[in-house]
């Protein structure tokens, strides 16, 4: 290896292999670059930002356990220290997926899907309607009080506002229909 101390105080280490560490005078940050393109980087406030230059893609680690990794199509992921992760895709869609498997999307045009560990679903749209899936039915909510469910077995249930209830058997055919 190679060792240069530069006017500035700044010391610059240079590998055999092609890699290179420059260290500041003040020696709180130094930053290292590999043969391979990858640059890895120690801040003074001890974040660890370390670039992969296949990739393309930046992956910083903060002192207090939060990683953060920036991918070349604008996807950024946020790994919390409790398990969390949050994942904003290029359209600003944002998934959050907690370590307890409970699952939120929040899409750009104000949809919420909400899945539970179970597998249970519900999607809030942003025109005030309500889809809650289970293993049993599937069921939609609109915001006039109106509730349609379709069972797993094909029979449908309607419940309209005024109080109407009209049920439908496998194949479609009405059997009730109470105005």
């Amino acid at each position: 290896k190679v060792e240069e101390v530069l006017t500035d105080g700044r010391r610059i280490i240079t590998f055999r292999n092609g890699t290179k560490k420059e260290i500041s005078a003040d020696k709180r940050m130094t930053t290292i670059s590999f043969f391979n393109g990858d640059v890895k980087k120690i801040m003074p406030d001890q974040r660890v930002m370390y670039y992969y230059a296949d990739a393309q893609t930046t992956h910083t680690a903060y002192p207090d356990g939060l990683e953060v990794l920036q991918f070349p199509n604008n996807q950024i992921e946020k790994h919390y220290p409790d398990g969390t992760q949050e994942i904003v895709f290029p359209d600003h869609t944002v998934k959050c997926l907690y370590s307890d498997g409970f699952k939120e999307t929040f899409f750009p045009d104000g949809t919420v899907v909400k899945v539970e560990k179970n597998g249970d679903k519900i999607v809030v749209f942003s025109n005030g309607q309500k889809e809650v899936h289970t293993a049993q039915f599937k069921r939609r909510e609109y915001p006039d009080g109106t509730v349609k469910t379709v069972y797993r077995n094909g029979r449908q249930e309607t419940k309209y506002s005024t109080g109407r209830v009209r049920i439908k058997d496998e194949e479609g055919n009405i059997i009730l229909d109470k105005k």
